[in-house]
């Protein structure tokens, strides 16, 4: 369980803020007094913000922050209402996107912004061809300057795929080469771990090391905590637009780090034992299905939290979609109250009481540009139609008000607002109220939490809490270590395909289950 205790905003004591030239090297780019208002809204105050030539820096900080509209400003994208940007020892106003570009700063956004119709040597190469006037375009050009910067980075990318057709992680290389192909001297990331998994990420840090071997600055923005400290080595922290410090990353922890951002102490702590013998809510016996798992058991019952954890790969998503009816097993026996059910489409899933949040909120969980309401229904249309088929109007808007303001308060002045306008923390309290109103007995969480920050975290662990308090039985699927030792009252660990261990959260600790999911 997670608490959060109000914190002063400001520098207290034990982590001062540090010069912003604290290692001795010297600016790449310095940010002073930088303000933005949209409209009435103001997005920034009288910010300052220093990056070193070659350093790892982060930029942290929670949604809605101002981190966005800080990088927008330094790529020339938004012009500040006031404040300087001093670039090779010039004070500017302001910079335009060409400029930004010039100076050697590289943007990569979340989106990547790369060709899904090209090649890969294409994408890296193709501002440089763009850039050469009067000359035709030539294949093998682009592939020996792709070589080159790949030989830089001592990395390996297929050339001649379609970049639409390769994974995210890979994607976001491609999206690094084509920044140093335009001779990058910061390369600046957004929340660019937002869709990868450990093993992923641990590859991408090694790579933004490589950057810095190079003496290319890197500024990382991130609110994953565990990144932050393994990479940065300096952090500066806004909160709603304002400077809270910058700081070394040796001086501070984990927790600390979580206080500057969210001004709130969040005391973790693990779950009281569960003791209770209830009838299985959902009890699972040798269940397999070949190439993905075998001869999975397993049982969680009524106000249960069931951690499941392991690496990219384990089975453990595709057990939770045999679960919900789309990955009918080969072999074994589902149980639902002591009875022995078919899953065969989702559908019958939910007859039975199964409700599954997936991982992937934005493109399976969402439909992103209809409203929050509509997105709160879809799942129980059937129960809120009369005899003449029509909507009971006055049935549907009890549920949404019931679960999108009084359960689980979603930050929003009306159902109407699309629900791709809502912060992250948000949009997935709205698939947890869209499951939840099928009224489920078992609900299946798959990553909950990934591109949360951790204030909207510590809220979705409350929801959760207040779930299993309530009788519902959860399975909680993470690669988290840190987030199912506390939030499970027991822990799975999914090797190949299968349960390798199960572990009591009282007696392991997070370097024993990091061990025992890389085992």
């Amino acid at each position: 369980m997670t608490e959060a205790t109000n914190s002063p905003r400001g520098q207290e004591a034990g982590s001062s803020p540090v010069p912003s030239a604290s290692n001795g090297a010297a600016p790449f780019v310095e940010m002073r007094g930088i303000s933005k208002r949209f409209g009435g809204v103001r997005a920034l105050t009288d910010v300052n913000f220093t990056i070193l030539a070659g350093e790892i820096h982060c930029l942290a900080g929670e949604n809605g922050c101002g981190k966005s509209t800080l990088i927008k400003i330094l790529s020339g994208v938004h012009v500040p209402n006031e404040g300087e940007i001093i670039l090779e020892g010039k004070s500017y106003s302001h910079l335009s996107p060409a400029a930004s570009q010039r100076f050697g700063v590289q943007i990569i956004y979340q989106d990547l912004s790369l060709f899904p119709n090209l090649s890969v040597a294409e994408n890296i190469a193709f501002r440089h061809q763009v850039e050469t006037p009067f000359r035709l375009t030539r294949q093998q050009a682009m592939r020996k300057q792709a070589e080159a910067v790949m030989e830089r980075l001592k990395i390996s990318l297929p050339l001649d795929e379609l970049v639409g057709s390769l994974p995210i992680a890979t994607r976001q290389l491609v999206a690094i080469c084509r920044a140093l192909s335009a001779q990058a001297r910061l390369v600046v990331m957004d929340e660019p771990t937002a869709s990868l998994t450990h093993q992923e990420v641990d590859a991408l840090l090694a790579t933004i090391h490589g950057l810095k071997s190079h003496g290319i600055a890197t500024v990382f923005v991130s609110h994953r905590l565990d990144e932050v400290m393994t990479i940065a080595e300096r952090v500066t922290v806004l909160r709603d637009g304002s400077n809270v410090g910058t700081y070394r990353v040796r001086d501070i922890d984990r927790r600390r780090l979580g206080e500057l951002i969210t001004g709130q102490v969040f005391e973790s702590s693990l779950k009281a034992p569960f003791l209770t013998e209830a009838t299985p809510a959902l009890e699972v016996r040798g269940l397999t299905r070949q190439g993905q798992y075998a001869g999975v058991d397993l049982v969680v019952r009524p106000g249960e939290v069931l951690g499941i954890t392991g690496r990219l790969g384990s089975g453990r998503t595709e057990l939770a979609l045999s679960l919900f009816g789309m990955n009918p097993p080969d072999a074994g026996e589902i149980r639902v109250n002591d009875k022995v059910v078919r899953l065969r489409n989702n559908r019958e899933a939910i007859r039975h009481g199964i409700a599954y949040v997936s991982e992937d909120r934005l493109s399976l969980g969402l439909v992103m540009p209809q409203s929050i309401a509509d997105n709160t229904v879809v799942s129980v249309l059937d129960r809120l139609t009369g005899a003449l088929g029509l909507i009971d109007a006055v049935r549907r808007n009890q549920t949404i008000d019931h679960w999108i303001f009084q359960e689980l308060r979603v930050k929003t002045s009306t159902a109407d607002r699309p629900v791709q306008q809502l912060s992250g923390g948000n949009q997935q309290r709205v698939v947890l109220a869209k499951w939840l109103a099928t009224e489920p007995r078992v609900l299946i969480l798959d990553s909950p939490t990934v591109g949360v920050d951790i204030g909207a975290k510590a809220g979705i662990y409350q929801v959760i809490d207040a779930l299993a308090a309530r009788g519902l039985a959860i399975i909680l699927i993470s690669d988290e270590v840190e987030e199912v030792l506390h939030e499970s009252h027991r822990i799975l660990v999914m090797l190949s395909g299968r349960i390798a261990a199960t572990y009591d959260p009282h007696r392991v600790n997070e370097q024993e289950l990091l061990e025992a999911i890389h085992a």
